[in-house]
């Protein structure tokens, strides 16, 4: 059966401003299922997740009978202040206050259940999997997370890597913010919004070093071999040579060392419609005939 859907967004208290949410569900449904939160990665906001004419795969599963919370986090998107010399958000600050902050909101929505299942794009899924580690409480109210091109270690080696990765990312994004004291990357079109100076300085570590906070030397890596991580599918395309290489996505998944875990590559090898890049493996529009439909499968069963 498909819903017709409705979207609003919900501005959240959040320190000196707000978090933006977007809640995308179905109408007229007579007992909700329940919730999904999803977390966009680096450089991007929570459209990766919906649009405004109803695409996108938190759309796709409002069709469905899901209801979704799409965040954006502090100074992306809608979120409010944005991103300035004096607003600097770190990465720590989304692992410790926003999601666990979300998280309790989105239950306080949906009175009748105790879990949300947890969906992460790129870094938002490092995020996630960081805050579930930190967080016994929270191992027990995810029933899910699933992660499009999510990697912690970025291990494969190319020329476009050593450029994107090494020179750009670590380098050059870093002298770029000293003009304005975030990352512009929408002014040099790498990306769907910008990032702030501490997110990044926070993520270089953990892209070839180990899983330790850089703010406060939490220990994430010590955590894995007692934590109690919910089901896991973590999805790579075939196209995504740097951002997700599928090598890389399936060693983050590994390092979690779950219990119940499925790794997925997408491409036209594989049965695929097509193969997916990093952005396209949520919004091309032949991912609602492929494994969008998968996935629907997997969270109704």
């Amino acid at each position: 059966m498909h819903y017709e859907i409705k979207q609003e967004s919900i501005f959240f208290p959040y320190k000196h401003g707000c978090l933006h949410i977007r809640k995308v569900a179905p109408v007229n449904m007579i007992k909700a299922e329940k919730p999904f939160m999803m977390l966009h990665g680096s450089i991007s906001n929570g459209k990766v997740f919906y649009s405004e004419s109803g695409k996108g795969f938190a759309c796709f599963l409002a069709k469905h009978g899901f209801t979704s919370y799409i965040i954006d986090m502090p100074g992306r998107g809608l979120s409010e202040p944005k991103l300035s010399r004096g607003v600097n958000p770190s990465q720590t600050e989304v692992i410790v206050d926003v999601i666990p902050q979300i998280q309790q909101f989105i239950l306080s929505q949906h009175p009748d259940t105790k879990k949300v299942s947890w969906v992460g794009h790129s870094w938002g899924g490092v995020l996630m999997s960081a805050a579930l580690l930190r967080f016994p409480d929270l191992q027990k109210q995810v029933k899910t997370l699933v992660g499009f091109g999510t990697k912690r270690l970025l291990r494969a080696k190319s020329l476009k890597k050593i450029w994107m990765i090494d020179i750009f990312w670590k380098h050059i994004a870093l002298f770029l913010i000293r003009k304005q004291g975030y990352l512009a990357a929408d002014r040099y079109g790498i990306g769907m919004d910008n990032e702030s100076e501490l997110s990044i300085k926070n993520q270089i570590p953990w892209l070839s070093k180990d899983w330790v906070d850089p703010m406060d030397g939490f220990d994430y890596q010590a955590q894995i071999s007692v934590a109690n991580l919910p089901s896991c599918w973590f999805f790579a395309g075939q196209n995504d040579p740097v951002l997700g290489h599928p090598n890389d996505v399936k060693n983050s998944l590994d390092e979690l060392s779950v219990n119940d875990s499925k790794f997925t590559l997408l491409g036209k090898k594989q049965g695929n419609k097509q193969d997916y890049d990093h952005v396209g493996m949520l919004a091309h529009p032949d991912c609602v005939n492929d494994h969008f439909k998968e996935l629907l499968d997997w969270y109704q069963n």
